[in-house]
């Protein structure tokens, strides 16, 4: 059932004094008066914000006005994520009253000690948290903000491209990365649901000479580093592999095309000249032919002659 918690303080004034009747109305109705208190005056004690810091997962505690005779006392918690929620406690009705989850609850008896424990503190416990009392002494108000630190999750590891890339998972507030050396770098941001933040960092000009890169985390709840040496991925081998291969079959079958040509022109230069020598002998022995018939006609012109 939702509880609405209502703190009504009147200060009457009478023939005896001032007095102060307080009434606790529980889902908008009023009940009767508690106590009188019977003092000359009724006063508020307001103490100044105090902000406070927390761990996720840790149990947290926030203390209040700690006074003898507590006649009622109320804690209204504002959360930053989801609805507020009230904590109330009256002296004349020992039972409290609350509409808060079980992750919110009285530390001991608020009569012993009104303490407010958050169990496993988480990012939704962020927010104001305030406290008023009703004592003999007087009226107490106590305010507190809390901020929920979330540590964030450091991984390095090396891409495809043998870049190492650096990841800060959950945090908050969003962790800030740094590399060690430098160099250039993308960075990027994803929020949750939750209000933590994942941060992203790639080293992209990384040097193929460097054996080690260290990637520092730096956030509210500590600081945090890992090294890493990335090499060449085995795709950019492979393909480094194929294009030498390529280029060594290129040459080879250039060499070899050099050779065929060379042999080639080599081989036509020869029977070229052998061709120009056997003409030149067909020529030499025509001529001594023609020379041969010329002789042998000039003699059978002679002796026919004689007869």
């Amino acid at each position: 059932m939702y509880i609405d918690v209502l703190l009504i303080i009147t200060a009457v004034t009478g023939a005896t004094g001032e007095s102060v009747d307080i009434n606790f109305g529980v889902a908008g109705r009023k009940l009767s008066p508690v106590h009188d208190l019977n003092r000359r005056a009724a006063y508020i004690q307001h103490k100044r914000n105090k902000r406070l810091t927390a761990m996720v997962g840790d149990n947290f505690v926030l203390t209040c006005s700690h006074k003898s005779n507590i006649k009622m006392l109320v804690w209204n918690i504002s959360p930053e994520v989801g609805g507020p929620c009230t904590l109330g406690y009256r002296a004349d009705n020992n039972p409290t009253h609350t509409n808060c989850t079980d992750s919110v609850n009285w530390k001991f008896r608020p009569n012993q000690h009104p303490a407010l424990e958050t169990g496993q503190v988480g990012t939704a416990h962020e927010g104001n948290y305030t406290c008023e009392t009703v004592a003999t002494e007087g009226n107490f108000v106590a305010t507190y903000y809390l901020t929920v630190l979330a540590p964030p999750t450091l991984t390095l590891f090396c891409d495809d491209h043998g870049n190492p890339v650096c990841k800060a998972v959950a945090g908050k507030p969003a962790a800030h990365l740094s590399w060690v050396p430098g160099g250039n770098f993308t960075l990027a941001q994803e929020g949750h649901d939750n209000g933590t933040v994942t941060v992203v960092s790639e080293l992209t000009a990384n040097s193929a000479n460097r054996t080690n890169t260290t990637c520092v985390l730096s956030h509210p709840a500590g600081t945090q580093s890992k090294s890493i040496a990335c090499h060449p991925s085995k795709i950019i081998m492979r393909y480094l592999h194929c294009i030498i291969t390529f280029a060594s079959l290129l040459g080879l079958l250039f060499l070899l095309g050099v050779l065929h040509l060379y042999t080639f022109c080599d081989s036509s230069l020869s029977c070229s000249k052998e061709a120009r020598e056997e003409r030149a002998n067909a020529e030499v022995q025509e001529d001594n032919e023609k020379l041969v018939q010329a002789k042998e006609s000039s003699i059978v012109r002679a002796v026919w002659a004689y007869f």
